[in-house]
């Protein structure tokens, strides 16, 4: 507890308290906005920078994070939601409230049983690709509101199809409203960063409705606020529709591991800190449990408002207690302006917030630096727009794990073999490679499973046929196989007796204890024979010389020894 808090020094605090003023100067108008994304009303973005926040300081570790309201989040429960029960209505309400109980049910599961290394199975790449759909996908459902077309569909082609339609009867005014809102933001992001663009924005905003009555003149406003603490109220949704909520859930909880581990973890490392990952999934658990009770939604560590946190110099969770207070004071004193806040505004402030998670520096870097990954990325951010955003989540972790399955599939073999210098060097596993007449030495850069034994077992096979002198000596340079399942013991076994039947001897090298263990309980030491296996290379070369213990199988025809460096 109170990692996030301690160690306490008042001047310190003090300097994190106006950085939390500056954080909600800057944030208020964000968390509003949120709720156009989750369909909710507008006071319920309030909500979660209220008692989550204050949850997660107290049980969280990380000094940094900052738990609150989140687009991905929102975009995910918001897209499936919509189809039980209309936006923003009571029964809405009470399905988000259930849900974001759920989502907390699952993160104090994790914190339990020390689930955080899930985090490490949506790779990086992945979810580049697939925050960028959600920021596509919520742009365009940002359109109709910044254009004042009556949208209904849910789905995001269909959204687009009727801005298209819609076009020739925008509103002018709603429409010049809005650029100038997205301007404005756009370009306080690029020359002002620390500036409050939006709270301006919505303060002059919210001045002018009052004062020309845009209500009057062709402009939705937000209406009615209700102001005051939220009321704390147990979620009414019945066994049926929890059930149907699940897997919503699993979805919000696996984006909510991922985005939280990664964005802890970069804070840590940049300001040398250790950071608990259990102890953060505990504390964004209560902060959820506080949302769902609270009449707010989903929160997650956020890593657009951890970074504007950073940059207002917020450096503990004292930060976010002076954020949650100035949200008291908002709600307490400050709703009943709302009222006359345009809802093209809000929608302007959410496109400008898509605009930032479309990650064309991050994809231009994964398309560079690898172009097979960067396809997978674009695949992603596709899919999520064309098939909903719970879909692209399941997708996005599915092609995380084929994406590890298959550099364990298909991993990097090479063969030691002569350089330019006469030294040996590794080199692709061709066929016609070899080491020297009679030797290959043949390193393979994954452990042996099921999927690419066989893959195995035939690249050797090829070499050893093809190879330019016969072979006598055929070492496994087994240094990053540490684990050999049932299926590819078989297989092994199986092509030690066919390269023993063409006079090949095989040879292990560099085998570690796990690996050994595992050539023991699987009959392959036997097999082999003890004198065939090495914990290092330099001894499962020495003994295929002259003099060495393999050497007598074949001494006149043993290799000349070389300097291989």
């Amino acid at each position: 507890m109170l990692g996030g808090l301690l160690p306490f020094k008042p001047r310190e605090a003090l300097k994190d308290a106006f950085a939390g003023v500056t954080l909600a100067s800057m944030n208020i108008p964000q968390v509003l906005g949120y709720t156009r994304i989750a369909g909710t009303p507008v006071v319920t973005g309030l909500y979660t920078v209220l008692l989550p926040l204050v949850a997660f300081a107290v049980l969280g570790s990380s000094r940094h994070l900052v738990v609150a309201a989140d687009s991905a989040t929102a975009a995910i429960f918001s897209s499936s939601l919509s189809r039980m029960a209309p936006l923003a209505s009571e029964k809405y309400m009470a399905l988000v409230g259930m849900l974001t109980l759920l989502t907390a049910g699952l993160l104090l599961l994790a914190r339990v049983f020390k689930l955080g290394f899930l985090a490490d199975f949506l790779s990086r790449t992945v979810l580049v690709g697939f925050l960028t759909g959600v920021g596509i996908q919520v742009g365009i459902a940002m359109l109709g509101g910044m254009l004042g077309i009556n949208i209904i569909s849910h789905r995001t082609l269909g959204q687009l199809w009727e801005v298209v339609r819609g076009a020739p009867a925008l509103s002018p005014q709603t429409t010049a409203l809005s650029i100038f809102v997205v301007a404005s933001i756009l370009l306080g992001r690029r020359f002002a960063p620390r500036f409050p663009a939006s709270l301006v924005v919505v303060v002059g905003t919210i001045v002018a409705s009052a004062w020309f009555h845009l209500s009057k003149h062709g402009f939705a406003v937000i209406g009615p606020v209700p102001g005051g603490l939220p009321s704390l109220k147990w979620p009414d949704a019945n066994w049926r529709e929890t059930l149907d909520l699940l897997p919503v859930a699993g979805s919000c909880f696996v984006m909510i591991i991922a985005q939280s581990a990664a964005t802890s973890r970069v804070y840590a490392t940049i300001f040398k800190e250790r950071v608990d990952e259990d102890a953060d999934i505990l504390g964004i658990a209560a902060a959820n449990a506080a949302a769902a009770i609270s009449g707010a939604f989903v929160v997650n560590g956020s890593p657009t408002q951890t970074a504007m946190a950073d940059q207002a110099g917020a450096r503990s969770q004292v930060a976010q207690l002076a954020f949650a207070a100035v949200v008291l004071v908002v709600l307490l004193f400050l709703t009943g302006p709302l009222q006359y806040l345009p809802h093209c505004v809000l929608a302007s402030i959410v496109f400008t917030i898509a605009i930032g998670m479309v990650n064309v520096q991050g994809l231009s870097d994964i398309r560079r630096q690898s172009p097979g990954e960067f396809l997978l990325a674009l695949f992603t951010a596709t899919a999520v727009p064309a098939i909903g955003v719970e879909q692209g989540i399941l997708l996005a972790i599915a092609l995380s794990l084929v994406q590890h399955v298959r550099h364990s599939y298909q991993p990097h073999t090479m063969v030691l073999a002569p350089g330019v210098t006469g030294r040996w060097e590794p080199a692709p596993a061709a066929p016609g490679s070899q080491t020297e007449p009679g030797l290959i030495i043949y390193r393979f850069g994954a452990d042996l499973f099921y999927a690419n034994a066989d893959r195995f077992a035939d690249e050797v096979r090829s070499l050893v046929d093809k190879a330019p002198a016969s072979v006598r000596w055929f070492v496994l340079d087994a240094g990053t196989v540490t684990d050999l399942d049932y299926s590819a013991a078989q297989t092994v076994r199986d092509l030690i007796g066919e390269l023993t039947a063409k006079n090949v001897a095989v040879i292990f090298a560099r085998v570690n204890t796990y690996l050994r263990a595992d050539l023991d309980r699987h009959g392959i030491s036997a097999k082999l024979g003890e004198v065939k296996i090495f914990a290092t290379l330099h001894e499962a070369i020495e003994a295929t010389r002259p003099g060495g213990p393999l050497a007598g199988q074949d001494a006149s025809k043993a290799p000349v020894m070389r300097d291989d460096g």
